[in-house]
């Protein structure tokens, strides 16, 4: 399938750029005659920017998880840092740490199992110890001061990859906001991987699963895919393509993230067409996808009248290495079919001078500084 759709791109392409190339080669040399713009599609014209600005828009305008705020439905966890008050005795007052076992330690109590209760559960808790020992009816408040154990982890191509603690369930769209949106070269698709981020079963589990009250919102829907569709099973995968979710804002797409959960945003490869051509800038590449380079400079809408063809060439660099490599181009000859049109590399730029030799005080340096800065189309 996806052989086949490169092959349609590819015929697209290059019908296309002979479409726009076909003048200049035809046309007497004492003219100019400049290159007809081919018509571009919507989706080509949407950038990053773009896709983050509809993040933003999405994150407003799609249901959030239903059910309890997250005061009232946070699980405590190890080492989180709880803030306990008795309001009868000031003097028990304590700033306490979730043990790696789940507990706390409080005066007259000594150890207080914590982990996996809401704040309001564990209040009850340590008023019901109190109250069977030391005090007639006290009134305990329990405040999270710090929440360490509910990460989810977001990496790959986002602005601000890092582990953020959230209290309950968050929507895609919510988690890829709190990681400030998409990165330059983010790919199509988001893997969510279930409980990837959580250390492995342990003996405590069930015992803590069984202290815990019950959890009204395991069977609330969470926008509109239930837990058993979305895979919710630690080891479970769950895709999303990401131009699906951006583009058409189906909330079946914006599918809710745990703690423990790990959200990867894949990468695309990007193309740069810079120079003299009608639309110079970045190209992502869908994934597992070549284009030779007739292909991007189809993509960039063809070149401008004072474009020279036979002087073009690409800028690679060797990301192991560091190394430069600058490869000419001959754009009159591809399109003739004398000479190959070879594929491109990820983060390859095409550069095509100016005939008028402009373009000479452009190094491979300055060429590769514009391309840093250079708008990136998604298609």
């Amino acid at each position: 399938m996806a052989n086949r759709m490169q092959a349609t791109v590819a015929k697209t392409a290059l019908a296309l750029l002979a479409t726009a190339l076909y003048p200049l080669c035809a046309a007497p040399q004492t003219g100019r005659v400049e290159t007809p713009v081919p018509a571009s599609s919507a989706s080509r014209d949407a950038t990053t920017d773009d896709y983050n600005q509809r993040l933003g828009q999405l994150k407003q305008s799609l249901p959030g998880i239903r059910g309890n705020s997250d005061a009232e439905d946070y699980r405590i966890g190890p080492q989180d840092l709880l803030q306990i008050s008795v309001f009868e005795a000031p003097e028990l007052n304590r700033t306490v740490r979730v043990t790696a076992s789940g507990e706390i330690s409080l005066p007259l109590l000594g150890a207080v199992q914590a982990a996996d209760l809401t704040p309001k559960t564990l209040e009850s808790v340590v008023q019901e110890l109190l109250r069977r020992s030391y005090m007639k009816d006290p009134h305990v408040g329990v405040f999270v001061q710090e929440m360490q154990s509910h990460p989810v982890s977001v990496f790959g191509a986002v602005k601000k990859p890092g582990v953020f603690q959230i209290g309950s369930a968050k929507t895609l769209v919510e988690v890829l906001s709190m990681a400030e949106g998409l990165a330059e070269d983010a790919g199509d698709t988001v893997i969510v991987m279930r409980g990837a981020g959580l250390p492995g079963p342990s003996e405590s589990d069930s015992a803590a699963e069984t202290m815990s009250e019950p959890k009204e919102e395991s069977n609330s829907p969470v926008t509109n895919v239930s837990r058993a569709s979305e895979g919710r099973a630690p080891g479970n995968t769950v895709e999303i393509n990401l131009k699906d979710l951006l583009e058409s804002g189906n909330a079946r797409d914006n599918v809710a993230v745990y703690p423990g959960d790990v959200v990867k945003v894949t990468r695309a490869g990007v193309v740069y067409v810079e120079g003299e051509v009608k639309k110079p800038g970045g190209f992502t590449l869908k994934t597992n996808e070549n284009i030779s380079v007739l292909q991007a400079v189809a993509m960039a809408e063809g070149l401008t009248h004072t474009a020279s063809r036979g002087r073009a060439r690409i800028i690679r660099t060797d990301e192991a290495t560091g190394t430069r490599t600058e490869i000419p181009l001959n754009l009159d000859k591809m399109l003739a079919g004398t000479l190959a049109d070879p594929l491109l590399h990820s983060k390859d730029i095409i550069f095509v001078p100016n005939s008028a030799g402009k373009s000479a005080l452009y190094g491979s340096t300055s060429i590769i500084s514009m391309a840093g800065t250079a708008a990136i189309y998604r298609w």
